[in-house]
């Protein structure tokens, strides 16, 4: 009986260890863009949120953008870094603007992981009037 008990907890302790694993390896990022984050500040009714799923064991990125109230069509969105809000820097990831929601992966190097994990990263969307970026947000863990 008492092997039984032993052997049916180490298989419990396995499949929670093993449940643990896939879990602890996909990371979430939010943010919530706007005209007041862009640098300069872009005045406008525009909004957006962005989340982002990291997959720490291959490296991939998937995301879901959803905008409203932009002063025209998207022409362009990308996940910027390494910037501290209130900072620009280069893309680091380039979205297809095909349609709202603004979908897609990309396969991240382990510098740019650091940048995302340690909150260095934003998103923004730029329109035809808005060359620069119309709405940005800066990517924190949480949400999806």
């Amino acid at each position: 009986m008492r092997h039984q008990t032993f052997i049916a907890g180490a298989l419990l302790a396995g499949v929670l260890a093993l449940a643990g694993c896939v879990q602890g390896g996909v990371k979430s990022f939010h943010a919530n863009l706007s005209g007041a984050q862009e640098v300069p500040p872009v005045p406008g009714g525009g909004t957006g949120q962005a989340d982002v799923k990291l997959d720490t064991t291959t490296k991939t990125i998937t995301w879901n953008l959803t905008y409203s109230g932009l002063s025209g069509p998207a022409v362009a969105a990308h996940i910027h870094g390494p910037a501290a809000p209130g900072s620009n820097a280069g893309v680091v990831v380039p979205f297809n603007v095909a349609g709202n929601p603004i979908t897609g992966s990309a396969t991240l190097t382990d510098a740019q992981i650091s940048d995302l994990m340690a909150g260095n990263d934003y998103v923004n969307i730029h329109t035809a009037k808005n060359k620069g970026g119309e709405i940005r947000g800066q990517l924190a863990p949480g949400g999806m």
